[in-house]
């Protein structure tokens, strides 16, 4: 069983920065691939960064120059660090993970619970 944890989440006032952390545990015999999606009141869920397993990144347009993603792979971490926060930026971040649990099986997205940015003007 796969299971990713986020924390880091709080309360800031645009122009501070956080970095928010997802562990991986279980069964991963294959991570293809971690990202951060978030949604806030109202929106759709989005994705705002992704990692592959080779390294390559991918932002969204709104984030980039801004937020970082990462990984420690000797941890099962995953990281995004977020500077210059807007109020914009406000919701709920979700960590993602596209992983093939076991030799044979299907890779699956599996999501973490959620931690909650509000950035305050």
């Amino acid at each position: 069983q796969v299971q990713l944890v986020e924390s880091g989440g709080g309360l800031v006032q645009a122009g501070e920065s956080l970095r928010l952390s997802c562990v991986t545990s279980g069964s991963t015999f294959n991570i293809i691939s971690m990202g951060w999606y978030r949604q806030a009141p109202g929106k759709q869920r989005e994705s705002v960064a992704s990692i592959t397993s080779g390294g390559s990144t991918i932002y969204a347009p709104s984030v980039k120059g801004r937020f970082t993603i990462s990984r420690d792979s000797a941890k099962n971490t995953v990281y995004l660090q977020m500077n210059s926060l807007k109020p914009e930026d406000t919701a709920v971040y979700y960590c993602n993970g596209r992983i093939v649990a076991a030799p044979g099986s299907y890779e699956r997205d599996y999501w973490g619970q959620g931690t909650q940015v509000t950035v305050s003007s």
